[in-house]
């Protein structure tokens, strides 16, 4: 995280704690909401190299009362 708007990465940073909410799609956020989806994927890269970590996938769900 940094402090400057191009340095911010997970949507926490991006909405600076819910203080700035970010338009995506039709839809402004600061947060996950019940029944979202997140995917996320990832990998590093050298010289001569590329190691893949896959994807992983969750649904948020609403806890339980």
């Amino acid at each position: 995280m940094g402090l400057r708007r191009n340095q911010r990465g997970s949507l926490l940073e991006l909405s600076w704690g819910g203080a700035e909410p970010l338009e995506l799609g039709s839809v402004r956020r600061t947060f996950l909401e019940d029944g979202d989806s997140v995917t996320i994927t990832g990998y590093c890269q050298g010289n001569g190299y590329r190691v893949g970590f896959g994807e992983v996938e969750g649904t948020i769900i609403r806890a339980s009362d």
